[in-house]
């Protein structure tokens, strides 16, 4: 039989199953993008990232392997050129992206599955949105950081989501402990072939030259024979190279709030939790469990490019369509923005035409229905007196402005529509909606009112490792004094950029040479850009047509009444996945009042759309920099370019 694509005679095919990224926040010692990129190297056929009770990391592999796809078509279609200076491309074919996660059981009560490790594979788009919503369950009723996955989701026992039974769709692997006894993991066993079935259920054998290896071989063999499972080969990988050891301790020890010396066997006692090579695995498995890795890889043929975003559809009334109602809504506001008492009627047919065309882009775009959701909100806090604007890009847009959303027109800005949405980038349009700072709350409220928990959450930011916040926990990690270690972090400033200059460490008494400083630095270098934790975005709301759990899982926030997705605006705009952006901003409350200042002192309601254009007191005083206070041209360096700009 010739050798698969890819495969040298004798050398065996690979999938790894079991792979925890960096976004297994504290955990794993590798960036998503170099699992990809190691796996692909050592030739794998395909990699799974199983982040624990997770899946903020995969978003990052799979563009990593859409990068690498683009490069390669662009590659085979450019003409011969000079050698790059870059890392050669392997002669394997790229890896294929499963998508996963690993859960630990917890449960209050005896059960069969107490306590047993689970590593879950997503097949297809259905079998995706269960392990997202199995995720969310675990998440939500746990506190922000932590979950608590029990034994009775996959039994069917959670309100309003039977169909996570047997999670459908979904490989589960088994990951027995060495040290668990035959009867526990017999137990497991049992239970996980009773809910998962044969064909979806396998035990993940992880052989990590330890001194119990022996020992879980006979006992995986043992219970395999007894249910008929299949043995899988998995690495429990946590980086992609063995050389990041020492940066996953340092991780431990900073989880754990200890110094390495401190943490004893909660460290891994040996690097071999890497992407390992194919000689080196066939050494230590059966070639059939090889192979069923391999099998169990092509079950699963989800790629996140299945997703597609679906909005809410109770914005249009019945009998229309989202293209008719949007089209209503800016026909109903075009007279107030450009009555015939202002603007000729040649003046109001070029703005006709100018709406004709946003809403044929629109339309050709599918994106009527963002509108209308940023046109019902903006609506809603209008009623309830709330002052809001767009801005950004958003600017650009008549239809906004005919639906309100924005106060300036287009036409004086003399900027494109296709900044803000084109055809050719295919990029989601974003509107920035400021609302005053002290009510943006009920924006909020309202939001999850309308939509639900369900349906509707905010977009989550990847709070990352920067230099000082690097320095300071490998510092701990590695025993030095906290304040000194203060003082070299307080010293690192913005200009130093991702260095630790030998200079900040003398300043402080370090000498740059010794081997206990150089570690510090080179670990702190690694560290740097590693997330942390996940944090809230300040109002970028996720609101989808049906439960929003079924597209990315959603966990607590900090702050009570809110929840939020496990990917930011970064994943999200990667996957074409729409968010609203409902910001807080101090001057529309300072705005508020002065409008209403001056409508008491002229005895009439004031708004923004009264103030008239080209103020030349206005313009003499932004000239001459006297702008203290002035939202956005208050800072010394806007003071100090004012009056060489001299704006009119």
């Amino acid at each position: 039989m010739a050798a698969a694509p890819g495969r040298r005679p004798g050398l065996p095919g690979y999938a790894e199953l079991h792979c925890r990224s960096n976004f297994s926040f504290l955990t794993g010692a590798s960036q998503p993008g170099e699992l990809v990129q190691r796996a692909w190297r050592l030739g794998y056929a395909a990699l799974a990232i199983t982040d624990e009770c997770s899946l903020a990391g995969v978003v990052r592999a799979h563009l990593e392997l859409e990068d690498e796809r683009a490069r390669l078509r662009d590659a085979a279609s450019a003409p011969a050129q000079t050698p790059s200076t870059t890392l050669p491309t392997p002669p394997h074919p790229l890896p294929r992206l499963i998508i996963g996660a690993e859960m630990r059981l917890t449960t209050t009560t005896p059960a069969a599955a107490a306590h047993a490790r689970l590593v879950l594979l997503a097949q297809t788009r259905r079998g995706y949105g269960n392990l997202s919503h199995w995720i969310t369950v675990a998440r939500r009723r746990a506190p922000k950081g932590s979950y608590l996955a029990h034994p009775d989701d996959v039994e069917g026992r959670v309100p309003n989501a039977p169909f996570l039974a047997g999670l459908p769709d979904c490989l589960a692997l088994l990951v027995p402990d060495g040290s668990q006894s035959f009867e526990t993991v017999l137990d497991h066993a049992m239970w996980l072939k009773r809910w998962f079935g044969l064909e979806r259920a396998a035990i993940a054998l992880e052989l990590l030259l330890r001194p119990g290896d022996d020992a879980l071989r006979a006992l995986v063999r043992r219970v395999a024979a007894l249910t008929g499972l299949r043995i899988v080969a998995a690495g429990d990988v946590l980086m992609h190279v063995r050389s990041r050891k020492a940066l996953q301790d340092t991780l431990t020890a900073t989880r754990l709030k200890l110094p390495v010396a401190a943490c004893g066997a909660a460290l891994e006692p040996n690097a071999e939790q890497h992407l390992r090579s194919r000689p080196r695995l066939a050494r230590l498995y059966e070639p059939e469990w090889l192979e069923n890795t391999l099998a169990l890889a092509a079950s699963c043929i989800f790629s996140l490019a299945e997703l597609k975003y679906e909005y809410p559809q109770e914005l249009v009334p019945p009998g229309q369509t989202p293209t008719s109602h949007l089209r209503a809504l800016v026909e109903a506001g075009l007279p107030g923005r450009f009555p015939a008492a202002r603007f000729t009627a040649e003046e109001i047919a070029i703005h006709r035409r100018q709406i004709e065309h946003e809403l044929a882009l629109i339309r050709q775009l599918e994106y009527e229905a963002y509108f209308l959701t940023v046109a019902d909100i903006v609506r809603w806090a209008r009623e309830q007196g709330i002052l809001c604007q767009g801005r950004g890009s958003a600017a650009n847009s008549l239809v906004c402005y005919c639906l309100g959303v924005t106060e300036v027109e287009p036409k004086e800005a003399k900027l494109l529509f296709e900044r803000f949405i084109s055809v050719e980038r295919r990029e989601p349009p974003d509107i920035d909606i400021d609302f005053e700072h002290q009510r943006r709350e009920e924006v909020i409220q309202y939001i999850y009112r309308k939509y639900g928990r369900h349906r509707a959450a905010l977009t989550a930011v990847v709070i990352s490792y920067r230099p000082r916040s690097a320095l300071r926990d490998v510092g701990r990690a590695l025993g030095i004094d906290e304040q000194r270690i203060a003082a070299v972090a307080k010293g690192q400033h913005w200009f130093d950029g991702r260095g630790i200059a030998d200079e900040r460490l003398q300043e402080n008494g370090f000498d740059p040479g010794s081997p206990v400083v150089r570690q510090w630095v080179a670990l702190t270098h690694q560290l740097i850009g590693f997330p942390r934790h996940l944090s809230q975005h300040p109002g970028g709301f996720v609101i989808a047509r049906d439960q929003i759990e079924q597209l990315v899982p959603v966990e607590n926030a900090a702050m009570d009444g809110r929840s939020i997705v496990q990917w930011d605006k970064d994943d999200l705009d990667a996957l074409g996945l729409i968010k609203v952006d409902i910001l807080a901003l101090g001057m529309l409350s300072a705005l508020r009042r002065a409008y209403e200042l001056v409508g008491r002192k002229r005895g009439r309601p004031f708004d923004a759309q009264q103030i008239p254009a080209g103020d030349t007191a206005t313009y003499d005083m932004i000239c001459a920099a006297d702008t203290v206070g002035v939202f956005q041209i208050e800072s010394r360096a806007q003071m100090s370019m004012l009056p060489r700009l001299q704006p009119r």
